[in-house]
């Protein structure tokens, strides 16, 4: 055989199994936004998933309560900066310069409601299918979801931090003040 290029070969394909249904997931969550500092805080949560039959209740919340967190960071914290220019990491790159959420960011445990809809998946093993990583899945939309309801400002892009919080406020606040003359 006679090389020409070495180019990357790629292929990309979709499978989805008639005896492997999704699982599905929804967050419900209340938001304290501190319209001064901009900081946003999660008082409460209530988590309803349909993983099938729930083997291990207690691993089972465990991994929702988890996502739950993850999914908090995504939403709120977590933020990677590139350079426009040149598309380079603007932070050092250092664990400390990465903002994860603490149990200080989390609502407390009793204000967290989960729940399963203890339904039966007859090709999952024993009735159950998989949680994972769809426990976290709507975490940012039900947090922007409920920061709109808050202060009626829809936000597009995660994380939602104190910064663009202000920024917004400042920009309706602007426009509110244009409109009325």
């Amino acid at each position: 055989a006679h090389i020409t290029s070495w180019g990357t070969i790629s292929c990309t394909a979709t499978l989805r199994q008639k005896n492997c249904p999704p699982c599905f997931i929804t967050h419900f969550v209340e938001v304290e936004v501190n319209t001064k500092t901009g900081e946003i805080s999660i008082p409460r949560a209530v988590i309803m998933g349909d993983s099938g039959t729930v083997i291990n209740p207690d691993l089972w919340e465990g991994q929702i309560i988890g996502a739950f967190n993850r999914g908090l960071g995504f939403s709120l914290l977590e933020e990677t900066k590139y350079d426009l220019n040149n598309g380079k990491l603007e932070c050092n790159g250092m664990i400390t310069d990465y903002k994860i959420p603490t149990a200080l960011d989390m609502p407390k445990i009793d204000n967290i409601i989960v729940r399963s809809a203890h339904t039966y998946e007859p090709t999952g093993p024993f009735g159950a299918k998989g949680i994972g990583e769809a426990a976290l899945s709507s975490v940012g939309s039900a947090v922007a979801n409920a920061i709109y309801n808050a202060i009626g400002i829809r936000f597009y892009e995660l994380p939602i931090t104190p910064e663009k919080v202000l920024k917004s406020l400042r920009e309706k606040e602007a426009e509110n003040k244009e409109r009325r003359g």
